[in-house]
């Protein structure tokens, strides 16, 4: 029997994006959140750096555009990204009035940090390396007191008729079906980190949402572009959790086991340099090179009080931090593609939206700028709010589920879609590796492209999501002949043209030129 339940809004996803939506909309809407796990389980929980913005009286929107768009190797959308930069501090402010107690210095002033590819100090933290904690758990205080949670509840598959979205259907733990009718339907499920072996993603971020969305026949784009974190804690090749730019930020440096310092030579920026290039320098070291890898921490003055949830990493791990230094490789962190949306989150089946890494804006380009995903939650969040308030809408009839059938089917397991993923579709790619990917994957596409159909377990659904992500990702990887950001083809290198393309964009996009005319055009492929 299928129980049904009616809202203004339902929201799938308790991340910041998410949170924040339901804090705006409350206010005037019946509001519904949904989540697969528990409320405080989510990637924005986890967030160690902090967030962007272009706060300080000495710093510029423009100036953070810049480095976004450097990051994001020209692939930026760039209304979206001007968006993004110039609501910042606007966004900021809001949180300050929500009750978020960012770091201050002993003279009261923000502390603001430095992280990766960002020309100035401008990332804000609240409880030194628990920025996410603060933010989310705040926003839980206020929200649950004031809109409908559902746990433990995955959602299965949108409602949509006559590409329109009316809802979602989903299950609870205990097998019941439940169908929520509402006007308004946002996505904000988070990424797809558990497709590879080592993430900083939480368990439940399997891509969900996307998958959902792709079966409904919503527009996903840039899929190939996936940004591996350089600086996992990884001790006897299991991974313990995320070592944050913020450290390097502060001083630490990537070192080998023989005292190579292995940025050194490698980009402007050292060990600051953009997450794809810091990444792949790891990765070619871990492959070519019998050397061991570290974080040397040796300069950091009071790491433990700096930074509190890492050191309860490394206690965790067993990692001695008196020693100077954390062993540390890459790992799948941030996805800039997704379900595309317009800078109000709706997406290209009316009554659906997406907010958050969920998302597509095109802010991202095709590698993220550390801190810029927590604030492009909030930013997004607010927009979308925003416009569900100013246009309500009418929730519409039931819509009628058919008879799922029952059918054995052989799963790959996670586990084997990791490997296939880690091996064929990671930091370094190639055409003969994205190709025997492909067909593995093409081996269950009756489930990749109509698993809807079916009677499934979470956990069979769960196996359906991550096999349907790893195949968009792997044809859209194929699709690129090009190596851009988070996407590296060592068979598809930058050519001489191409670097003189980049180098031609950084002369004529200097803070000079910008300072005093219009933003440029983004250089796009």
């Amino acid at each position: 029997m299928m129980t049904v339940r009616k809202a203004d809004v339902v929201i799938i996803g308790s991340g910041l994006a998410g949170l924040m939506a339901a804090e705006i909309l409350s206010v005037e809407k019946n509001v519904i959140i949904i989540t697969k796990s528990k409320i405080q389980h989510s990637n924005s929980m986890m967030a160690q750096g902090g967030i962007a913005a272009a706060f300080d009286e000495d710093d510029d929107w423009r100036d953070h555009f810049f480095d976004t768009i450097v990051a994001g190797g020209y692939h930026n959308d760039e209304e979206m990204t001007k968006k993004l930069v110039q609501k910042g501090p606007e966004m900021i402010n809001k949180l300050i009035e929500l009750g978020v107690q960012f770091d201050r210095d002993d003279d009261g002033n923000y502390s603001l940090g430095k992280e990766g590819a960002h020309g100035r100090r401008r990332i804000l933290h609240a409880g030194g390396d628990a920025t996410g904690k603060e933010l989310v758990q705040r926003l839980i205080n206020r929200v649950e007191k004031k809109v409908t949670i559902y746990e433990d509840e995955m959602a299965l598959d949108l409602l949509v008729q006559n590409n329109k979205c009316i809802g979602v259907t989903t299950k609870t733990l205990s097998g019941d079906m439940i169908q929520t009718i509402a006007p308004h339907t946002i996505l904000a499920t988070g990424g797809v980190g558990q497709l590879y072996k080592v993430t900083s993603n939480c368990q439940s971020l399997t891509g969900d949402g996307m998958a959902m969305a792709y079966r409904a026949g919503a527009e996903l784009v840039d899929m190939e572009f996936v940004q591996f974190h350089p600086t996992m804690l990884v001790k006897n090749n299991k991974g313990y959790g995320l070592i944050s730019e913020a450290v390097r930020g502060e001083g630490a440096r990537l070192v080998t086991n023989l005292g190579h310092y292995i940025m050194e030579n490698v980009h402007e920026l050292k060990d600051l340099a953009p997450r794809d290039v810091v990444a792949r320098e790891i990765h070619r070291v871990n492959t070519e090179e019998d050397e061991l890898l570290y974080l040397d921490i040796s300069t950091i003055k009071d790491f433990e009080k700096r930074f509190p949830s890492i050191t309860k990493i490394c206690k965790q791990a067993g990692v001695q931090l008196e020693e100077g230094r954390i062993p540390v490789a890459p790992g799948a962190h941030f996805i800039m593609g997704g379900v595309s949306t317009n800078e109000r989150g709706a997406t290209s089946i009316n009554g659906l939206y997406a907010i958050g890494e969920v998302s597509k804006t095109g802010v991202h380009g095709a590698n993220r700028l550390a801190s810029n995903s927590l604030l492009e939650a909030i930013v997004f969040a607010n927009e979308l709010a925003q416009e569900i308030i100013k246009n309500p809408k009418q929730a519409e009839d039931l819509m009628k589920i058919p008879t799922l059938l029952e059918k054995r089917f052989d799963l790959p397991t996670k586990e084997e879609i990791q490997d296939i993923m880690t091996k064929y579709v990671g930091i370094v790619r190639n055409d003969k590796g994205l190709e025997k990917a492909k067909k593995w994957f093409e081996n269950y596409l009756d489930f990749i492209y109509k698993n809807g159909n079916y009677d499934l377990s979470i956990e069979q659904k769960t196996i359906c999501n991550l096999m349907t992500i790893g195949y968009l990702i792997t044809s859209s990887a194929l699709m690129r002949n090009e190596s851009r950001g988070g996407h590296y083809r060592e068979d598809k290198p930058l050519s001489n043209e191409q670097w003189l393309q980049y180098n031609v964009f950084c002369s004529i996009t200097n803070k000079d030129v910008y300072t005093k005319a219009k933003v440029p055009t983004i250089m796009t492929v």
